[in-house]
């Protein structure tokens, strides 16, 4: 495809861009100061370390833990936060109390340059990883809100969350789910009360709530998970997912609705395939859709967080290198990797590296990178500090 070519042509293309680039960074240098002239001084590898959201161990860390590494010599631009350790099937993994949880916080964000995204799932009900048994107040699930179908009540439990997350240092709350409840006896959607409706409409009302309470804390709130989730009968935590036949159109609904109002900063991609929109990749690795139809389409600009990469709907069919390669042409912004289903205290460095030699190489154009660095750093703009 001619538009796919801009983005990770060969190296040709690559070179003729960035030397483009050179000249007008050349020309920057007798411009006024100003955030673009900032922007235009970091590295590539400083760009590349913010285009990375990891997970660690550790409720409390030592000078020379690794997740401090990654902040100061691989310019990590993000961490997300669990619970529950699953690869060790062991609790208390980076949360004990909520005194605990803020001077972790801390301790992160005083070794980054560059603020870092601080995330959690903390949707309500079941997935929330700050619970009563840490000392948190509990939180009605997204079911539950809709069933209920009180709007203030939805904006009130999504500003008990965002004040909740906002007090820790937590700055990007991976919620509201607006996949829709099509089938009721999804293991990882319906079934666990994560969808608010069946209906797109009411999925709309109250994911505009939930996120506008999340704005008015200074919360980013992250939708998902596109291009929905919500039909499927697998979970892409455990393997190949195809909504290729229950999958329909009216799952894009809310995103179209949300992103046309200006009310989504970020949102998160599937692992789901579907035949119907690209033959070959799950959406996270799909130019087509998270492009083609998220770009081109909707016109979305903000940041796209991958899912987890290291779910087994990724690693049980393609490599590291391949799968960071795929979502990178694909058009996701920031790499995620929990760390928990698997770890890897090697991880960051070994993704950095895989990026830094995809542009050494001229697979993927610098100014791929420039593009969602640019993202990134809008989106933290945003967030309360």
């Amino acid at each position: 495809m001619t538009a796919r070519s801009s983005f990770s042509g060969g190296a040709g293309n690559c070179v003729n861009t960035t030397s483009l680039i050179m000249f007008f960074l050349f020309l920057s240098l007798f411009v006024v100061a100003s955030v673009d002239a900032a922007e235009r001084i970091m590295t590539l590898d400083e760009k590349i370390g913010q285009m990375v959201m990891v997970g660690f161990r550790g409720t409390a860390l030592a000078d020379d833990h690794v997740i401090l590494r990654d902040i100061r010599h691989h310019h990590l631009g993000g961490v997300i936060l669990f619970d529950y350790d699953v690869a060790l099937n062991q609790a208390d993994r980076n949360i004990r109390s909520p005194k605990q949880l803020k001077r972790l916080v801390t301790s992160l964000q005083d070794a980054a340059i560059i603020p870092l995204l601080v995330a959690v799932d903390q949707e309500g009900g079941r997935v929330v990883r700050l619970k009563p048994v840490h000392g948190f107040a509990p939180k009605p699930s997204h079911a539950e809100l809709g069933r209920n179908g009180d709007l203030q009540a939805t904006y009130a439990a999504g500003k008990n969350i965002a004040a909740t997350l906002a007090e820790m240092g937590i700055n990007v709350n991976f919620a509201p789910v607006v996949d829709l409840c099509s089938n009721p006896d999804n293991p990882v959607i319906a079934r666990l009360d994560r969808c608010f409706s069946d209906q797109s409409d009411s999925v709309i009302r109250h994911a505009r709530q939930f996120i506008q309470a999340h704005q008015d804390h200074g919360v980013i709130s992250v939708i998902k998970h596109f291009p929905g989730h919500g039909s499927s009968h697998g979970d892409s935590h455990l393997g190949f997912t195809d909504v290729s036949i229950s999958w329909t159109p009216a799952e894009l609904t809310p995103y179209v609705d949300l992103i046309g109002a200006g009310r989504v900063n970020a949102l998160m991609t599937a692992h789901v395939f579907n035949i119907t929109l690209d033959a070959d990749h799950p959406a996270t690795l799909s130019y087509p859709t998270t492009t083609g139809i998220l770009r081109e389409q909707l016109g979305f600009d903000g940041v796209i967080f991958s899912d987890d990469l290291q779910m087994k709907a990724i690693t049980e069919h393609y490599g590291l290198d391949q799968a960071v390669q795929l979502a990178l042409e694909a058009g996701i912004d920031i790499l995620l990797f929990g760390n928990n289903l698997d770890y890897d205290p090697e991880i960051v460095a070994r993704v950095v590296h895989i990026i830094r030699d995809l542009v050494a190489t001229g697979v993927i154009c610098e100014s791929r990178i420039d593009e969602s660095y640019r993202r990134i750093m809008r989106l933290k703009g945003v967030v309360a500090r």
